[in-house]
């Protein structure tokens, strides 16, 4: 079940088209999002516009823009709050419950919860509770990840989550798809994700988007370039190196 079913970009609310982010490719042409689906994926080239779309939907649901949930802001800005200003959401129904993933800044959230970990006033070291009882940054950077997915997610919430595998190696990814179809099913959660990973692309009956110069268009897993382009790779590794190394 999707909480999260729309998103509408009023354009007649930019100040200046002209400029970013107002003025990415991808975005430009785009009205407004179905976002009806338990699981949604943005992909697309770097630079494409999937963070900024994001983080801008992130900050209108309340999500501090550095990443965590509704109680959390690590003090972090972004430009991507200037989009985050024509943008409606539509939701049926609202919820308020979910966190923001930004791998990027994952460490200075990780670094914030240290911080509070130490103020009785803000918790002390039951902020970690949440978090499989430990620092984040006592563990690697994957570990850390999958401890987030398995203790910190539950319950009826959207999760966004911008470039997730970027700490987890291919067979965590798997064991974080495996997160995903839990939260789904069990716990009726809803995901919109940004990758670059074949491998989470791939969750079956995903709606998968990609960004490019014509805008926001819906996209079949197998006619990805990243799906295209990996395949074509591990099918014959040798004509990339040669056409690379010549």
């Amino acid at each position: 079940m999707a909480y999260l079913k729309k998103v509408t970009l009023n354009w007649e609310r930019a100040d200046n088209r002209n400029i970013y982010p107002f003025n990415i490719p991808a975005l430009v042409n785009c009205a407004s999002l179905d976002i009806n689906h338990n699981v949604v994926f943005f992909v697309g080239e770097n630079g494409t516009g999937k963070s900024t779309l994001l983080e801008a939907i992130a900050y209108q649901c309340g999500f501090g823009i550095g990443g965590g949930d509704r109680n959390v802001d690590i003090g972090l800005s972004d430009e991507s709050v200037r989009l985050a200003s024509i943008l409606t959401l539509s939701w049926m129904p609202k919820i308020n419950q979910g966190f923001f993933l930004r791998a990027e800044t994952f460490f200075d959230f990780a670094k914030h919860l240290d911080e509070r970990s130490k103020d009785p006033y803000a918790g002390g070291r039951k902020v970690y509770d949440a978090y499989g009882g430990k620092s984040l940054n006592q563990q690697s950077h994957g570990e850390a990840f999958l401890s987030l997915f398995a203790n910190r997610f539950g319950g009826r919430s959207l999760y966004i989550l911008d470039e997730p595998e970027a700490a987890l190696s291919p067979q965590r990814q798997l064991a974080f798809l495996g997160i995903i179809n839990d939260l789904e099913m069990a716990d009726r959660a809803q995901f919109i994700i940004a990758t670059h990973s074949p491998i989470l692309m791939a969750y079956p009956g995903a709606q998968i988007y990609e960004c490019n110069e014509d805008g926001i268009i819906p996209i079949d897993y197998e006619e990805t370039d990243h799906y295209r382009l990996t395949k074509a790779f591990l099918d014959n590794p040798d004509r990339f190196f040669k056409q690379l190394f010549s």
